[in-house]
């Protein structure tokens, strides 16, 4: 089975991609991202598409990261080269980069990765049942996408508190600061973010993305130099005997013993 389903809906010009890893709350592992990358590709290079709807199977959107599986490469991660970094950090931001516009159908929990690929997309929608959070520092590692983009979605003192705490937000929290566009009873969630959906690719195509492009513009100006000095701090984190620690821990179901180096 897929880890990520990719559906298209060539009547409403829109596709439907789902994190499909339900019993393990859909963490993103290598497998996903790789499949997520070959559906961009032909979503983007495909006429018929024009918007993209982002959901999980089952009763999560996305607990984010694999830990499990970064437990075991903590080592391959700490010696990446700068360059390698950046090149990691930009291809966090999927729906962003992509030329389409991109709707979060957030079903339900979405941390660490999970909260991050929510506010990579254009327009969030969220289920009742829907909360979010920004755990890495729990765990030893960054938050990532969110230390660069998060204060360019919330406001920034809201931001910092969530990646620095470690602490949830409620959907209505969410909703109150602008983060979700609204918050729907689950069964209503699908429904709308098709009825966004087609309101969108109803429209012009090239109309649609230029709004899209000046708009991302806005929301990344000076991210290239923020994503090098991430790289930089980035080094020193993941390469320590904590960013080891907190993965391990997670997958061994015991609390961390932090070290400080």
């Amino acid at each position: 089975m897929a880890d990520l389903r990719y559906e298209r809906y060539p009547d409403g010009n829109y596709a439907v991609f789902t994190m499909n890893r339900p019993d393990r709350l859909n963490a993103q592992g290598a497998a996903m991202r790789q499949e997520l990358r070959e559906a961009l590709d032909e979503f983007a290079a495909d006429p018929e598409m024009r918007v993209g709807i982002v959901t999980g199977a089952g009763r999560a959107f996305s607990a984010g990261a694999d830990l499990k599986e970064m437990s075991t490469q903590s080592g391959s991660l700490a010696a990446l080269t700068e360059e390698q970094r950046i090149e990691g950090y930009r291809g966090n931001q999927p729906f962003g980069r992509n030329p389409k516009p991109f709707i979060a159908a957030v079903n339900g929990l979405a941390i660490g990765a999970g909260m991050e690929r929510a506010a990579d997309c254009d327009i969030r929608i969220a289920s009742t049942q829907a909360y979010f959070g920004l755990f890495e520092v729990k765990r030893g590692i960054l938050a990532n996408y969110a230390i660069n983009n998060l204060a360019r979605v919330l406001p920034y003192g809201e931001a910092v508190y969530l990646m620095l705490s470690g602490d949830t937000l409620s959907v209505e929290d969410a909703h109150r600061l602008g983060f979700v566009h609204q918050v729907l009873e689950p069964q209503e969630l699908m429904p709308r973010a098709v009825e966004i959906a087609e309101m969108i690719g109803a429209n012009a195509p090239l109309a649609v993305q230029g709004t899209k492009a000046v708009a991302q513009f806005w929301r990344r100006y000076g991210l290239e130099e923020s994503l090098r000095l991430t790289a930089s701090v980035g080094q020193r984190v993941l390469s320590s005997q904590d960013a080891s620690e907190g993965p391990k821990a997670f997958a061994e179901k015991r609390p961390p013993v932090w070290q400080g180096r």
